[in-house]
């Protein structure tokens, strides 16, 4: 597949449309809303924009924090008011306060920001439990990518697809073989720029050098900052090795003894460095699929990172992608819309110790539904045969198949049971 090197899609520097703001409570509302995600996701951006008339605060401010510590609880919804309050949980005392008016009934609504999710859960729950509503910002997704902020877009082909009842054939007989022009050129320019930079708003709107700088700023402030915000660790080193080989392996089955051994920490040490990255946004543990279906089947989770342009830059692996890594890069484009959209969906994988392996398997209210991943542009019938084994040990949750690849056609490639080749710019 052609990459981009020197230049970025045009119009990508215009700020972009984010679906998470379609899902938010309005301000008349009365809600507690907790916003989180990893750093530089886009969180304040967003917030201000969906809620421009509250008062906005940013703890990061010591002297914001020394006022705000200052207001009594009884005077809080009267002198704070509703508010958007950033990096909330650099300040413990507000969300008591914030808890204190909104059970007085003097507030009826809040948005709470943070990036350390670990923090910022464990204040929510000592304080507002049962009062906040959460809500995640991952990095930008392709249908978000390919739209600008004054456009409406149609959800993607994905999300009809977890929808389907009975079948997706319905769904994809619909859609034509081929997309032609503009649209089809968008949706490209989308992937490829996720799958070359992932996706950071910031980024957008750098020109290359800039993107490899800010990627190496945006590792280094994670290091320093929100991990410092998870543990104290006197010695970062065997945690930044131990991030070097997630992001390498990324793709495949986690061994925590085989990730000591080569971060030179123990298996115990590696598992709970592991909890870290998965708290602070940068990976996904799929699991395996729960029921064992044809053979003794593989129980360690599946490492994906989520952002694959950080991947690359702890990597340094520029080139051309892995098979491994688009894997990582369609998995985790699902988890972060179905996250996004609070799609009520379990995502695992299935694999076999006698080698037969499906990706991704979705379970939805209504079956389930099978993604090979392919990192070519042709696929046959041929890469069809592990999706086959599992329909038939599934028989009516069958919802169908997809072999998601890097080509240009959708086309069924089996009948029964029911599978398509299905291009990826064309299913996110």
């Amino acid at each position: 597949m052609v990459e981009m090197h020197h230049q970025r899609p045009m119009g990508l520097h215009t700020p972009r449309y984010r679906w998470l703001p379609t899902r938010l409570p309005k301000p008349d509302e009365r809600r507690l809303v907790v916003l989180t995600g990893a750093r530089q996701t886009g969180k304040t951006t967003l917030a201000r924009f969906a809620y421009p008339t509250l008062r906005y605060s940013n703890l990061d401010s010591l002297e914001i924090r020394d006022q705000l510590r200052s207001v009594r609880a009884d005077r809080w919804a009267q002198t704070v008011g509703p508010s958007v309050l950033d990096e909330a949980q650099k300040a413990p005392s507000v969300f008591e306060k914030v808890k204190f008016a909104y059970d007085a009934g003097a507030l009826d609504f809040s948005v709470l920001l943070g990036s350390s999710r670990i923090l910022l859960l464990e204040r929510v729950k000592e304080t507002l439990a049962g009062r906040a509503f959460l809500y995640e910002l991952w990095p930008l997704m392709a249908s978000e990518v390919r739209h600008s902020l004054d456009e409406t877009p149609e959800a993607p082909l994905l999300d009809r697809l977890l929808g389907a009842r009975a079948s997706i054939a319905p769904v994809l007989e619909r859609e034509p073989s081929v997309l032609l022009g503009e649209a089809d050129a968008r949706r490209k320019d989308a992937i490829e720029h996720l799958l070359r930079w992932g996706g950071m708003p910031e980024l957008l709107r750098l020109d290359d050098d800039q993107r490899r700088e800010w990627l190496r700023s945006y590792q280094q402030t994670y290091l320093e900052r929100d991990l410092a915000d998870l543990t104290r660790l006197a010695d970062l080193e065997p945690f930044r090795v131990l991030q070097s080989l997630c992001a390498l392996r990324s793709g495949r089955l986690v061994s925590y003894a085989e990730l000591g051994r080569d971060a030179g920490i123990s298996a115990q040490t590696a598992r709970r460095y592991l909890v870290y990255l998965n708290l602070s946004y940068q990976v996904v543990l799929l699991q395996p699929f729960r029921r064992k279906l044809t053979s003794a089947v593989v129980k360690s989770p599946k490492l994906h990172w989520i952002d694959l342009g950080l991947a690359r830059h702890i990597t340094r692996q520029w080139g051309e992608l892995s098979g491994e890594q688009f894997e990582s890069f369609v998995v985790s484009e699902v988890h972060k819309w179905c996250s996004t959209m609070a799609r009520d969906v379990g995502l695992s994988f299935y694999r076999t110790r006698s080698g037969l392996e499906v990706d991704l398997l979705i379970q939805t209210a209504h079956g389930v539904l099978g993604i090979e991943i392919k990192n070519r542009a042709k696929v046959d019938g041929a890469d069809t045969r592990a999706l086959r084994a599992v329909a038939s040990e599934l028989g009516s949750e069958w919802l169908g198949g997809l072999v998601v690849h890097r080509g240009e056609q959708l086309d069924l490639l089996h009948e029964q049971p029911a599978i398509w080749a299905l291009p990826v710019h064309r299913l996110l």
